[in-house]
This record gives structure tokens, C-alpha cells and sequence, in this order.
């Protein structure tokens, strides 16, 4: 672990730091309530991209702060992102049969034991920041409230509940918008900030990284429905043209435009990213790797 700290910017390095983070950071398959347990473990440990906690410990060392003391609550917001997922893939909600290249929790465990395991998830994300001991109290305290925000009513919840129910009426980009912020963008402006928020970065950087993020956010989105249309049939991750009765961005403005819109949000995140870090601007270099390349589209 001490190389991983001592090389910061390398992304394969910080996305192993928190895989192996992850799977102790969860009970182990032998405790507590196995079924549950395993599937806690079954969601949280698949293999995924690590976006939002690469964000987060990236955002952490451009502001001059130690891999070491943002791990933990970089896996936090993986948690959070986790459980989410495995509450937006319930048979109420979006009915989805595959994520992360295996059948979905409520497939492969039930439904009562996903939405047990999503609670416990949250739960965990929650108590293990409130464990981060290498952060002061206060700047944990900070955190905690930072994170549930993205949660709940002005976050992924009321995105949530707004895509089930409202989507018929947010047939213009604006809205839509409005929408994949709730969303998406949320949870990845939380990510930044945390990360930010543990190396004492001011509120002005803050602030500015906040708008970077909501910027990201939307181009994502963007980028996962031009993949959702455009993709051949064959072996897949997730399930496709599950929005394929829905408007998005890509329905109304068509695929060129929704590409043109991508790039838009693309160079805005990027002129407004704070230049930091005299070892370079690793938090930079994986944004345009990873949201920036036309593979995503």
C-alpha cells in the first residue's frame, strides 16, 4: 500500500488501493446475516469503472492531500453509488436484469434481500466515514452531511422518482437536463467535494469543482444514451434500450447533436477545473481519459 500512496497518479494503482479497501470496509461473507451479506459483497465488489471514488481520492491529491486519508470516504461514495444501482434495478423501479456484467442483487438473491442489502450498504457508507479517525471530527461531520445530501430529496432520490414518474413530462433538453443532474451529476459533485473537503481546499475551489462536476454529470448521462442506442447486440454489462419508451437528450436531439451537447458539457467541465498540484494534474488527466474519450459515445 505504501507505493500506492507514494504514486498517487497512477489510476490502476488508486482503483486496486480501493478494491481491496472495499472488501474490508463489508463484513466478510461468514458474518452477520450470510444471505444478505453476500449479497452486500455480490454488488460492492463486482467489477466496475470506480468512478466516483477515483474522483474523490484525485480531487484529494490535486489539493495536497494524502491517498491515505481520503480512502476510506472514497469508498463511502461507492457505497452510496452501489446501492443506488441496486435500488434503480428493482422490479419497481427500472426492472433491470443485468449490471456490472451479472444478473442484478434482486436476480441473484431476491428482491427483499437487495433492498436489505441497498439499506445496508447506505448504512455502511455512512458509519465508515464516521470511522475515517485520520480526519478531525468536524471535517467527518462535514461529510456525512455532504454525502446524504446527494442522497435524498435534492438528490438521487427525487432524480429517481422524478425518472419513474415525470419523465413524460421533461420532453426538452432543459428539462432533461434538470433531470440527469439529480441524477448523475449529484453524487459525482459529491465525490469532488469530498475529496476536496479532506485536503482543506477553500470554498471558492470548492465551489468551482462543484460546477465541474454537475458538467460531468450531464455528459455522462449524454454518453450512457448514446451507448444505450448505438451499441451491437452481443455480450453486454448492462441491460440495453431500457429507456428506449422514454425521451432523453438522444431522442430529442438526435445522435450528432447529443454528441455535439456532450462535448459541450465536456469543455466546460474543463475550463472551469482548477489548475492544482505542482506533480502535474492527475485529477485532469482522468477526467479527459475517462469521460472525454469518443468511445463512451
Amino acid at each position: 500500500m505504501q507505493a500506492i500512496y507514494a504514486q498517487p497518479t497512477l489510476v490502476e494503482d488508486l482503483r486496486s488501493a480501493v478494491n481491496e479497501r472495499l472488501d474490508s470496509l463489508v463484513p466478510a461473507a461468514q458474518r452477520g446475516p450470510q444471505r444478505v451479506t453476500e449479497a452486500v459483497r455480490y454488488a460492492l465488489l463486482a467489477p466496475g469503472k470506480r468512478i466516483r471514488p477515483l474522483l474523490t481520492l484525485l480531487a484529494a491529491v490535486d489539493f495536497g492531500a494524502a491517498v491515505a486519508d481520503a480512502l476510506d470516504v472514497a469508498c463511502a461514495t461507492e457505497m452510496v453509488h452501489t446501492a443506488s444501482l441496486v435500488l434503480d434495478d428493482l422490479p419497481s423501479m427500472d426492472d433491470a436484469r443485468l449490471r456490472r456484467g451479472q444478473p442484478t442483487v434482486h436476480v441473484a438473491y431476491g428482491e427483499s434481500t437487495a433492498i436489505l442489502a441497498a439499506v445496508a450498504l447506505l448504512n455502511q457508507a455512512f458509519a465508515t466515514v464516521t470511522r475515517a479517525t485520520r480526519l478531525p471530527c468536524e471535517t467527518r461531520l462535514a461529510l456525512v452531511e455532504r454525502l446524504s445530501a446527494a442522497v435524498g430529496f435534492d438528490g438521487l432520490v427525487t432524480g429517481q422518482e422524478h425518472d419513474l414518474h415525470d419523465r413524460g413530462n421533461t420532453a426538452t433538453v432543459a428539462r432533461l437536463e434538470a433531470l440527469n443532474h439529480q441524477k448523475t451529476s449529484v453524487l459525482f459533485e459529491a465525490a469532488l467535494e469530498i475529496g476536496a473537503r479532506v485536503a482543506g481546499a477553500a470554498d471558492r475551489s470548492i465551489d468551482e469543482l462543484r460546477q465541474v462536476a454537475a458538467h460531468l454529470g450531464l455528459a455522462y448521462q449524454i454518453a450512457d444514451d448514446l451507448f444505450d442506442v448505438s451499441v451491437p447486440l452481443g455480450p453486454q454489462s448492462k441491460d440495453l434500450h431500457k429507456d428506449a419508451d422514454k425521451p432523453t437528450v438522444v431522442s430529442i436531439l438526435g445522435a450528432e447533436r447529443a454528441r455535439e451537447r456532450f462535448g459541450h458539457h465536456m469543455a466546460e467541465a474543463l475550463k472551469l477545473l482548477p489548475a492544482r498540484g505542482a506533480g502535474g494534474q492527475p485529477l485532469r488527466d482522468y477526467i479527459v481519459v475517462t469521460f472525454a474519450q469518443t468511445r463512451l459515445c
